[in-house]
């Protein structure tokens, strides 16, 4: 039987459709985490949770943190209401879990990382991508020098409705807002494909862009392509859309060195290629996993950092590095002139 002093007691806060990815971790991480509060505005969604998991239903955060009952919160709501709940949390003692991005502006980010260094608590970005078996196996290749010096990248998803249909709850889901997600696939979905390429070749310095709204339902960007300068010099290419219709299939990424190339499939069951003077696509490692097992893992991390006190992989202030990027790429589709990151 697993000691209750080594378990992390979670309150999930928004039981909205990426509960679902959170709710899977958990249950991987059983022996580390329970979660004991379930909140949500809409009662039947928390309850709904609370039925699943055995926690106590609330109808809002302020309501949960006067019960208590509960070590950390994780905080699964649109991005327009993160730094309330997430200072709020803090304030009462908690670690927080919260969802990308941080917040939606760099003042607020500041905030919320004040809060966490006045609380003395974990404070952790849930950026997923710092997890994804692909991307870590891509990073491992690259830091064994299987490519040799990286030159340049791509990174590129295209997504549609069709597959993507549960991450947009409902006739007008919140990511199709601009007021609660602050933008659109630049600033969410982006951040995925964002942090790797920091990951694979180090801090972006400057990036040209351009925006386009093909998704007519959605208020922020549904396409945008830009290309990354890194401090190193080296260039990127980045790509996301979201489109209502069919679309084919393309590589998630493709990292080229002067010894080589690393391709990570866009199958989301994943694989990773590697081309080098040994190796002519055999896939290498991380095969059979994919993006939808980065979840697990990442609150493993999470659960260590605040039972254990081990360093996260990634501190909140990286993630601040996707948000400066989406918000240059808007300030670049405006200006239609390279803008800096930093």
């Amino acid at each position: 039987m697993t000691d209750a002093t080594s378990l992390l007691r979670l309150a999930i806060v928004g039981c909205g459709a990426i509960s679902r990815m959170h709710l899977n971790a958990v249950e991987a991480n059983r022996d580390r985490v329970r979660i004991t509060a379930a909140v949500d505005l809409s009662r039947e969604r928390a309850e709904a949770v609370a039925a699943e998991t055995g926690a106590v239903a609330y109808g809002s955060l302020d309501e949960a943190l006067a019960a208590g009952g509960f070590d950390a919160v994780a905080i699964l709501l649109p991005p327009a209401h993160h730094e309330r709940a997430a200072c709020a949390a803090l304030a009462a003692g908690k670690h927080v879990l919260l969802e990308k991005p941080m917040a939606l502006d760099l003042d607020a980010c500041e905030r919320i990382l004040t809060a966490a260094r006045v609380a003395s608590r974990v404070l952790m970005v849930a950026e997923n991508a710092q997890y994804w078996p692909e991307v870590v196996t891509a990073k491992r290749l690259i830091d064994e020098g299987a490519i040799g010096e990286v030159l340049t990248a791509r990174a590129s998803s295209f997504a549609t409705l069709m597959i993507a249909a549960s991450f947009y709850e409902g006739e007008n889901p919140w990511r199709f807002q601009k007021g609660s997600a602050g933008g659109g696939v630049a600033l969410d979905i982006g951040s995925h494909w964002i942090r790797p390429l920091r990951m694979f070749m180090g801090e972006i310095d400057e990036v040209v862009a351009i925006l386009d709204r093909p998704l007519a339902q959605m208020e922020g960007e549904s396409l945008a392509r830009a290309l990354l300068r890194f401090r190193s010099g080296r260039s990127a290419s980045f790509e996301v859309m979201l489109l209502d219709g069919m679309l084919g299939m393309d590589a998630f990424f493709r990292v080229v060195g002067t010894r080589g190339e690393i391709v990570i499939d866009t199958d989301m069951g994943g694989r990773v290629q590697l081309f080098n003077d040994q190796h002519f696509g055999e896939s290498v490692g991380g095969d059979g996993l994919g993006y939808m097992e980065s979840y697990a893992p990442q609150l493993r991390d999470f659960a260590a950092a605040c039972l254990d006190g081990t360093p996260l992989a990634a501190g909140p202030e990286m993630a601040i590095g996707e948000l400066r990027a989406a918000l240059a790429m808007y300030r670049s589709a405006e200006s239609r002139r390279w803008e800096k990151v930093w």
